[in-house]
Parts: structure tokens; sequence; C-alpha cells
């Protein structure tokens, strides 16, 4: 059964086996070498359009040879209908220039109407196989109705040629000359976007981009080291090298699948995703701890706490790196303030939440899991009390310093 693809490239074939048909009919009938040269020009659109079907049939085969597909057989294609682009170009230089033609000037009114026919049959179906060809991503049909376009417009100028020679006005061949002109412009288009996919140049940066903002959009990535891809024939092929926040390989991986189905419910035609990833290296932990009014007791109201007690502290040997209280924005909010406060800490950059109460079953606590922070519930009731219960855990591993410019002594 044929697919949607085969069955436009099979519509191709007919429609220019019916433009050369015409035309040619038309170049006997008016004496045109602008009409023979364009008939030449849709002589080469039906072995380009045979040529893309057969690459449409090809590339979806899969073999042990070829695991990735043959894919790329669509792109090489495109590449050898520029080609034929190219010999269209060539063989109306020919015609123009060593070719003697006279224009019958009684028969040009029927000529004309005949080629206005053919325009909107080519104007119709490159529309037709455009549109198509960009719904289904394939770069085969939209080389093809590119190729198929330049016919239309190639027409256009061999219309007025023709109505300069109704008023004895030597258009014809200057005509000619045009089409030969748009006809290596398409060509060189095709042949340069065919020719960089086949050597594996990178992916729009409009796309890498949207893949990016995809990547850090998930609140476990911290870091993005590396990001490649490139087109096959219709399909992408994306590779990202990552830093997330995991404490397993199990964690990791979940984080992986759901960035690669994010990324494919937003970029159309992603054959494989290939993400590479590590566990982030804390240099730094960041912990926040809800506080009262008086910045001293602990508030067993998250959402509603007054403020925050945020500080950065060294991994490795527990130096204080900074500290501050932050006003809650969030404490006068009727609805979703949980969720509002925890979402306020991750742009703060914060890896550990103090809590009097968990959050199961909660708002914050979904965000802080899918953001790998963690959540450490304590029965101290001030503030005091968990710095030393912090500074304690410390001393166990070796002294701690504290660097905090302007203070002795401290939370640590």
């Amino acid at each position: 059964m044929m697919t949607q693809k085969e069955k436009i490239g099979s519509y191709s074939i007919g429609v220019n086996v019916l433009l050369v048909a015409m035309k040619g009919g038309l170049a006997v009938l008016s004496g045109s070498v602008a009409l023979v040269a364009d008939a030449i020009h849709s002589a080469t659109d039906v072995i380009s359009s045979v040529t893309v079907l057969a690459g449409i049939k090809i590339s979806k085969r899969k073999s042990k040879n070829f695991p990735y597909g043959l894919y790329k057989v669509e792109n090489f294609v495109s590449l050898l209908t520029s080609l034929f682009i190219f010999l269209a170009g060539y063989e109306i230089v020919k015609t123009v220039f060593l070719e003697p033609f006279i224009l019958k000037r009684q028969y040009l009114p029927y000529a004309m109407a005949g080629l206005v026919a053919a325009m909107g049959i080519t104007f119709a179906f490159s529309r037709y196989e455009l549109r198509q060809g960009k719904a289904i991503g394939s770069p085969s049909l939209i080389a093809d109705a590119k190729h198929i376009r330049t016919d239309m417009m190639s027409s256009c100028v061999i219309l007025a040629g023709l109505v300069g020679g109704l008023f004895d006005l030597e258009l014809d061949r200057i005509a000619a000359i045009v089409v030969v002109l748009l006809v290596f412009k398409a060509g060189a288009g095709i042949f340069v976007d065919a020719f960089r996919v086949l050597l594996d140049a990178s992916l729009d940066f409009k796309t890498l981009d949207q893949v990016k903002t995809i990547i850090l959009k998930n609140p476990r990535v911290v870091a993005i080291n590396g990001l490649w891809g490139r087109n096959s024939g219709q399909y992408k092929f994306i590779e990202a090298d990552i830093i997330i926040k995991a404490g397993d390989l199990e964690k990791a991986h979940v984080v992986s699948r759901r960035i690669e189905n994010h990324i494919r419910a937003a970029v159309a035609h992603v054959d494989q995703i290939l993400i590479h990833y590590a566990p982030q290296k804390r240099e730094t932990r960041t912990i926040a701890i809800p506080l009262r009014n008086d910045r001293r007791n602990i508030s067993e109201h998250f959402g509603t706490a007054p403020c925050f007690y945020v500080a950065k502290v060294r991994e490795r040997d527990g130096v204080l790196l900074s500290e501050a209280y932050e006003t809650n924005p969030f404490a006068g909010e009727e609805k979703g303030k949980g969720i509002k406060v925890s979402e306020w800490l991750l742009a703060k950059g914060v890896d550990t939440v103090y809590t009097p109460k968990g959050f199961e079953g909660k708002g914050p606590g979904y965000v802080f899991s899918d953001a790998g922070v963690d959540v450490t519930l304590t029965e101290d009731r001030n503030l005091a009390a968990i710095q030393l219960d912090m500074q304690k855990k410390t001393h166990e591993t070796q002294p701690l310093n504290h660097e905090l410019k302007g203070k002795k002594g401290g939370m640590f």
C-alpha cells in the first residue's frame, strides 16, 4: 500500500508529464524558443519526480547494515533533483543560442491561453505538494515542489515574451534567458540544503534553541555541557550532555526519559534522542528555613511563614559563604501559597529545606521532589538549635571555618 509521500510523488510525475505535453504542443504551435526551453525544463521535472519517488521508497528501509535507516537517501535525491535543474538550465541555454525559431504570431493568442492554463496547474500543484511536504517533513517533496514552482515563475516570463511578440518586440529569447537564471537559482538553493544534510551539518539554530529551552525547564537539570543535532532525510537526531540533580541512576534515567518525551512532543520528526547525564558534583549547598516574625523561631506554616533564612554553605568543610533573611512575598496569597513559595526558593538555588512538618501529598512536596531538593524534617523549634545540629554534623568530619566578611562567629 502506498504511503502519502508515495502518492504525492506519483501525482507529481503525472502533472509533469501533462505539462511537458502542453508546453511541447504550444511550442510547436507558436514557434516560441522560450516555450521549447520550458518544455525541456518540464521534461527534466519528470525525471526528477521519478527519482524523488524512488528515493522515498528506498529511504523507508532499515537493515542490519544500516541500523540508523536510509533517511539520507531523500537528501541524496534532493541533490540529484538540483542536478536535473542545472541540466534543464544548460538545455535551455543551448536551445536559445543555437536553435533558429520564428514566432508564428497568428497562433500566439492560443499559445498564451494554453500557457496560462499550464501556469494554473503548476501553481495549484506546487502549493499542494509544498504544504504536504512540510506537514510530512519530507525534504524530497519540498524540493520537488520548489522545483515545480520555478515552472510557474518561468512561465510568467515566457508569457511576457509572447505578449511582446504580438507587438513585434523581440522578447522571446530574453524571456528564455530569464528562465535560465530562475532555474539555476532554484537549483543552487536545493543543492546547498541537500549538501549540508549529507555532510551532517548542524540543525538550525531555532530548533537547537528550542531543545535547549526544553532541557533547562526541567528543575533537576543543573547545566548543559553540550547539545548537538543533525538532519537525516525528514528526521532529526539529537544528542545532549547534561548535569542533573539525582541521587541514583534510576532517578537520573527517569529525568532523562521525561526530557526526551518533552522534546518529542515539541519538535516534529525526531527519530532518536541520546542524552548523556552525569550527577551534579555539589561544591556548595543552599539551605532554607521558614521563620516567624522574630527571625528566631521556626514557623510551622511553610506557605505563610513571614520570612526564610537562606544560607549557602561550602560542602567539603561547612564554611558559611553567605546568609540572608528573605521576606516571603507570597505569605498573603489566598491560594497556592505553598507551590509559589517552593518555586520562589528554587529560583534562589535552594538545595535543602528544613521544616517541622512534611509535605507528603502537598504541592511543595511535588515541586521539591521534581527538582531534587532535600526536605529535612526537624524537631528543633528555633534557628539556633538547627544551626547547632548542623555544626555538630560538620564537626564529625573536620572543624569549620567562617568566611563571612566583617563577622566573627555566626551560624557555623
